[in-house]
């Protein structure tokens, strides 16, 4: 009688043991760690012309949705639209809202007009100036305004000390699409919001180790 039962013993506690390793093995899948927001960002490719300076790495990158907006200063001219400034909404990969963007005087410049970025939930903000563009083709769709690669000069926290943003050095605008002043004539005062996506990498010292995630 033991001779004929211990076969079925042992293939019953292999069984066994073998559903225990999967559960464990699952286990310990799920509970690895899993990247943060903090990790590392592979940077995008561009043009030499806007990259970003060696010492600088990536920490943030926001898909803005909004528009650009344009006055008639120049009635009846070749360009009778003139660049007022953004107003966009930047959101992460999770379509969650991060950042806003629009145009605001700068405080570190006596109020000088700059695009300006906000953080969503710690109000911390950067203000900016272009220091160089790109408009190839090659890169940059028709009708989209071009790519930048911009400089911050100057940064604030939000009013609770919140600093999300304020370490930001440079950022780029890339994959742009709409966005250009319109082709039409127009008549002085006239306004005109156009339709514009981007996406936005923000970019501070490579030897800064805060943790800029939400």
């Amino acid at each position: 009688m033991n001779n004929s039962t211990t076969p079925k013993n042992q293939t019953t506690r292999h069984k066994l043991f073998i559903a225990c390793v999967t559960a464990l093995s699952v286990a310990f899948t799920v509970s690895l760690p899993q990247p943060s927001y903090a990790d590392y960002i592979e940077p995008p490719t561009v043009p030499t012309d806007i990259r970003v300076p060696a010492g600088n790495k990536l920490f943030l990158v926001g898909h803005a949705v909004g528009t650009q907006q344009y006055f008639c200063r120049y009635p009846g001219t070749t360009a009778p639209w003139v660049l007022f400034g953004p107003q966009a909404i930047l959101f992460d990969d999770d379509d969650k809202q991060v950042i806003t963007h629009f145009l605001s005087p700068n405080p570190l410049e006596g109020g000088k007009p700059r695009p300006t970025w906000q953080h969503s939930k710690d109000t911390s903000a950067v203000w900016a100036k272009k220091n160089t563009e790109y408009s190839d083709p090659d890169f940059v769709a028709p009708g989209a305004i071009p790519w930048f690669r911009l400089e911050v000069v100057g940064d604030q926290d939000g009013p609770t000390g919140g600093s999300k943003l304020t370490a930001t050095t440079f950022i780029q605008r890339l994959n742009t699409s709409g966005g250009a002043a319109p082709s039409t004539n127009c008549t002085l005062g006239d306004q005109a919001l156009v339709d514009y996506e981007a996406d936005y990498f923000f970019y501070k010292d490579a030897e800064d180790t805060t943790d800029n995630s939400d």
